[in-house]
């Protein structure tokens, strides 16, 4: 057991020396290794190193051969433009020079002609003071011979070539409207006639106020009703104003509005076939009544368009024109005749060769403003134009409708075919009735306006006011200054009243001499 312990105490003991001599012995020999390899790396470094020095100093001197090389380029190119610009600014130069030396010359020659215009400006100095006095001295001789001042010269002069020129545009006024009138007529017959021998329209005047008939006389005592509160109704929910008088079996309806009238005409007319007369029946009726009279307006209007060939109407619009069913004008159906002028429009447009579809349109449109005229301010005219402004109509239609009264001026020939198919639709015979009371004052205002002028000294409206007969002062009023006067008496005529077709003017001058045999 002892020597055990001693053979291991002594194998430890050989371990502990053991182990640091190997590690002693391993590191140093490790070192000498690293040592070895840190020479050979220092060598390989130092290798790399020089090698890159070298190509380095390879590069550099290329790269300085390159800028040379470039640099020689360069100063060589800037060497030639520096020479083609020495080359063109001594052409500029020359240029130059020439020109000064043009210029000097031309300063030269207007110093010359300058020197020269001053002396004969000089001479037509002395000259015009010589004529000058040489036409005093005429002037004065002249005097003396005649007798007559210079004024007075003058005065005599004008008066003669006034004489002499009015005389002249006198007569030249006479040709040229005479040819003009005889060609335009001609011309304005033939398209007018064309259009009027191919539109057929028939027209029933209408009265301004409704009828109603009754079966009997006892009808009116039940239209009444208690105390009048039928009657009332009635004309409370219609704006209608009912008169019942002694007329035999009739009862009449007033309204300023046409569409109400209507309204109030089929509500009573319903209530005398119903029997049934009081106020929930009646209420009742002219509620029927409203839309029934709606649906004929709508339906009126969307006839009128297939009638009239137009298309592409707002429905508003389509509504409008239907209203004008029950609109009048002089008796005349305002509708119908809004018909009519779209029908006379078209062949108008078709005969001169204008757009026969706007035409239409114009034509039907031009009295729209008559719809609403009742319930607005404002001529239909203004109105009319309005509302195709609204509804965003064709400038042109909208030209016609300002201008076919010659409210504004027309601007395209569709708005005077306008003015001519209303003129003609208006005054045809039997198409419109006027009231004597109208009529009578245009005669007297067409009388007054031509006993106005100067020199007339009667006058006379006749055929139903379509001609006036002036008669003039012979001693006032010459043969030459005849045709003025007509002219004249023409425009303000036209400026101031308003009159269907035309009237014709004519200035009479009589001379009578009277001498007696004794």
């Amino acid at each position: 057991m002892p020597e055990i312990v001693k053979i291991i105490i002594a194998i430890v003991v050989t371990l502990v020396i053991a182990v640091p001599v190997t590690l002693i012995i391993s590191s140093k020999l490790h070192k000498k290794e690293d040592e070895k390899k840190l020479d050979n790396a220092s060598g390989q470094a130092r290798a790399i190193i020089d090698k890159a020095v070298k190509e380095a100093e390879e590069k550099k001197r290329e790269a300085l051969l390159e800028v040379k090389e470039e640099s020689i380029r360069v100063k060589n190119d800037l060497d030639k433009e520096i020479r083609e610009r020495r080359a063109e600014i001594t052409k500029a130069e020359d240029r130059v020079a020439q020109k000064e030396e043009n210029l000097d010359k031309k300063i030269d020659n207007a110093d010359k002609r300058e020197q020269s215009l001053a002396s004969r400006e000089g001479q037509l100095k002395k000259r015009a003071v010589e004529v000058e006095a040489l036409a005093e001295q005429r002037v004065q001789e002249l005097e003396r011979i005649s007798g007559l001042t210079t004024e007075q010269a003058k005065d005599f002069l004008l008066k003669t070539v006034e004489e002499d020129v009015k005389q002249d545009s006198a007569r030249l006024i006479k040709e040229a409207l005479a040819h003009a009138k005889e060609e335009a007529d001609k011309k304005a017959k033939d398209i007018v006639v064309s259009a009027i021998q191919r539109c057929a329209a028939d027209h029933v005047a209408e009265a301004t106020i409704t009828v109603v008939q009754l079966p009997s006389d006892d009808m009116k005592g039940r239209i009444i009703g208690r105390e009048g509160r039928n009657i009332r109704t009635l004309e409370n929910l219609t704006g209608v104003e009912i008169i019942i008088d002694d007329t035999p079996e009739a009862v009449v309806l007033s309204a300023f509005d046409p569409v109400r009238r209507e309204v109030a005409r089929i509500a009573l007319e319903r209530l005398i076939v119903d029997g049934r007369i009081h106020p929930a029946r009646i209420e009742e009726m002219i509620d029927k009544a409203k839309r029934e009279v709606d649906n004929s307006i709508r339906e009126a209007g969307e006839a009128a368009t297939l009638e009239a060939g137009v298309q592409g109407l707002d429905p508003d619009l389509v509504k409008l024109l239907g209203r004008m069913k029950y609109r009048t004008s002089y008796g005349q159906n305002a509708l119908k005749h809004s018909i009519e002028v779209a029908w006379l429009t078209g062949l108008l447009a078709g005969e001169v060769g204008e757009n026969v579809r706007l035409a239409k349109r114009a034509g039907l449109l031009h009295d729209i403003g008559k719809a609403v005229d009742h319930e607005r301010e404002g001529s239909h005219v203004q109105l009319g134009v309005e509302i195709c402004r609204k509804y965003k109509e064709n400038q042109t239609v909208i030209n016609a409708v300002a201008s076919h009264h010659g409210d504004t001026e027309a601007e395209t020939i569709i708005a005077c075919l306008v003015q001519a198919a209303d003129t003609i639709s208006a005054a045809r015979p039997g198409a419109r009735r006027e009231t004597l009371d109208a009529y009578t004052q245009r005669l007297q205002q067409l009388e007054t306006i031509t006993n106005e002028f100067k020199g007339v000294e009667k006058s006379y409206a006749i055929q139903a006011g379509r001609e006036v007969r002036v008669m003039v002062v012979p001693e006032q009023v010459s043969d030459a200054e005849m045709v003025i006067l007509a002219r004249e008496i023409s425009k303000r005529i036209e400026d101031e009243l308003q009159y269907p077709g035309q009237i014709k003017v004519n200035v009479i001058r009589e001379s009578r001499v009277t001498d007696y045999a004794k």
